[in-house]
């Protein structure tokens, strides 16, 4: 039984060293490439362009982006991917309170709890009105 549990986790370190080594050794193909002149390295002025769709470009490079944008997906994020964690939970709640009793529910009600509590201050602190 040991064996097979520490077997678990030779799979998880080949898994991990695969993650690594991939896209390590991409990047160093790529590099070795650059060097022998296999992978050009020509600069046009089309491909330095902000757009290579064939358009000239209308304004500079740089333009004002309004992070009320940035900070509103952001908490949409946060919230969504908190609120899918409460799927798999009320599913198996039927299992979780014969084998748990109340502790299932008080445990879901301090998480939800918790993102009220996260809610009311991005509100308070005006996250959540668009000025």
């Amino acid at each position: 039984m040991l064996d097979d549990y520490f077997r678990q986790y030779g799979l998880i370190a080949i898994f991990a060293a695969l993650a690594v080594a991939v896209p390590t050794g991409m990047l160093l193909v790529s590099t070795v490439f650059s060097f022998l002149g296999i992978r050009p390295r020509v600069f046009d002025v089309v491909k330095d362009s902000i757009y290579e769709c064939g358009f000239a470009t209308i304004g500079g490079g740089w333009s004002g982006f309004n992070f009320r944008f940035y900070g509103f997906a952001l908490l949409f994020v946060i919230f969504d991917v908190e609120v899918v964690f409460l799927f798999p939970w009320a599913a198996s709640f039927g299992f979780l309170s014969a084998q748990f009793g109340a502790f299932a529910l008080v445990e879901m009600l301090v998480f939800i709890a918790i993102l009220v509590l996260g809610w009311v201050h991005a509100w308070k602190k005006g996250d959540l009105e668009w000025r």
